[in-house]
């Protein structure tokens, strides 16, 4: 094996064959808040950060615990009080965080750690490479619910070298280990299915877990002996659960809030003249909205008639009334930043009522009806009405199905969908072939629309099965799953949209990582 120097320029093929070393502080300084370094330091804080005082966060979903380790869930929740092995930067080089430096075998079937030797969990035990252990084999649990299990159990066998160094073999190679390092928060080993339960969230994070009201807020102390020096600065962190948009927004303007990333997309354009807010797009294409399609549903298993939703919808319109004008417009998942991305695919579908009402005469159905479901919460509500008027228009009836966001995650991940629904995705923003081995709405061995294909299967597994992401090979690969993913249309994609963080004037220093997991090591609260 090879390792390379932590001052090369790196591409992302080569971090992949190598190794880099660093303390944890590189990663939480690569990653800082766009907004601090937009805005700049206010005369209120010219003095620097400073200790003490409780942020409050507004979240407009409740923490669903049975959800913990799922990537798409519970995101204000995990980083708080758990760490991960790694994390990227903004150009998806993974930085230091309870590994130091690693080293990827030449063939990429193995993959060396070394681990902090100053790290203890919440209880006072020390974190070791067992630790390590026990996270990738939680993961491999099918109860968890992981949207990554698939590169989890890719580990095959685990060779320690002392408590702070080991090897994970893996049965081949996979081009997004260092998505799973990511996103896999390690827990407590021996209060983890506390954890599943909600009762008690040990980790090795900045903020200890002290009290849950459900359906109403979480609270967090700061961990005294945190192994990152200096951190946190706050005391505590309080999370308040407020479902009401202009409860949300009231709580914001008040100053019962000074954090949200949950405010709709229609609010965003009015507290970005408001002076007393920063709001901060996070342009990393961490979320994307779409239509998903149940094709063992009547009517929406011809591909002509998902082809007919795909033509009827604005996908203008969309983003300006219902997002606010936040979004980009795409039919395909990929954000600009990806190596999967295309100019010519985002744009395949535009907004055509002719085509799509041609289409339905073709597949011999007008004025059917369909059932579809959206989340209940305000943002994702607009975007379903946006949505029914559009289908509307060429002669597709539907009737919404307002349901709470744990509830419609947890029919995603159980194949029980209506004919037709609306959600936001993740991994696009990650290596592609994350998307289409551990997406629930693309998974080529399951997903939410029961779409099967053995061309796609072939297509998806030779792009993970590659030690690298950025060759001319893998771009070949990632082409033919987006060309399958535009004829198909069992996911419809609609538009690419970055989370928008706004912040009151007390609040500094908040950050996300690429799973949109909420970083306060570095947070504090003005005077």
């Amino acid at each position: 094996m090879t390792s390379l120097p932590t001052a090369s320029p790196l591409s992302r093929r080569a971090l992949l064959r190598g190794g880099l070393a660093g303390a944890g502080l590189l990663a939480l300084a690569a990653c800082r808040s766009a907004a601090d370094t937009a805005a700049g330091r206010s005369a209120g804080d010219a003095a620097g950060p400073r200790r003490g005082g409780v942020l409050t966060v507004g979240a407009s979903v409740d923490f669903t615990p049975a959800l913990l380790f799922a990537q798409s869930a519970n995101t204000l929740v995990q980083r708080l009080v758990f760490n991960t092995l790694t994390r990227y930067d903004d150009q998806l080089k993974p930085q230091p965080e309870l590994a130091t430096s690693w080293q990827v075998a030449p063939d990429g079937t193995s993959v060396t750690l070394k681990l902090r030797e100053d790290v203890t969990f919440h209880g006072g035990r020390r974190f070791t490479a067992d630790d390590v252990v026990f996270a990738v084999k939680n993961l491999q649990n099918p109860a968890r619910s992981a949207q990554l299990r698939a590169t989890a159990a890719a580990v095959t066998d685990f060779r320690k070298n002392g408590d702070f160094e080991l090897t994970l073999v893996l049965a081949h190679p996979v081009s997004n280990i260092f998505d799973l390092f990511e996103f896999m928060i390690i827990p407590d080993s021996a209060t983890v299915e506390e954890a599943f339960a909600g009762t008690r969230l040990v980790g090795t994070g900045p903020y200890t877990f002290t009290e849950r009201k459900p359906g109403s807020s979480l609270t967090f102390a700061r961990n005294e002996t945190y192994w990152n020096p200096g951190r946190p600065y706050l005391d505590g962190v309080e999370i308040r659960v407020i479902p009401q948009s202009e409860s949300l927004l009231s709580s914001l303007k008040t100053g019962q809030t000074h954090l949200s990333y949950h405010v709709r997309g229609k609010d965003l354009a009015a507290l970005r003249s408001d002076p007393q807010f920063r709001v901060t797009s996070y342009d990393t294409g961490g979320g994307a909205y779409y239509i998903g399609v149940n094709l063992t549903a009547e009517h929406v298993g011809d591909k002509r008639v998902r082809q007919a939703i795909a033509w009827a919808v604005d996908r203008e319109r969309l983003v300006q009334q219902a997002l606010g004008g936040s979004g980009t417009v795409s039919a395909t998942p990929w954000p600009k930043s990806s190596p999967a991305y295309s100019a010519e695919a985002a744009a395949h579908y535009r907004h055509d009522p002719e085509r799509a009402r041609q289409l339905l005469k073709d597949a011999g159905l007008t004025g059917i009806t369909l059932p579809f479901a959206h989340s209940n919460d305000p943002g994702n509500t607009a975007v379903a009405q946006v949505l029914q008027y559009d289908l509307q228009q060429v002669g597709i009836e539907t009737v919404l199905q307002p349901t709470d966001s744990p509830t419609m995650q947890k029919q995603l991940i159980a194949q029980a969908m209506p004919a037709l629904w609306t959600l936001s995705h993740g991994f696009a923003q990650l290596h592609p072939a994350t998307l289409a081995v551990s997406a629930y709405p693309f998974n080529e061995a399951k997903n939410s629309s029961h779409f099967s294909s053995p061309a796609y299967t072939d297509i998806v597994q030779r792009a993970w099965k590659r030690p690298d992401s950025d060759s001319e090979e893998a771009k070949a690969l990632y082409r033919q799953i987006t060309d399958t993913l535009l004829d198909e249309q069992f996911v419809i994609d609609l538009a690419i949209a970055g989370l928008s963080e706004v912040a009151g004037g007390k609040a500094r220093g908040a950050t996300l990582n690429k799973f949109g997991y909420l970083n306060l090591d570095d947070a504090y609260l003005t005077a």
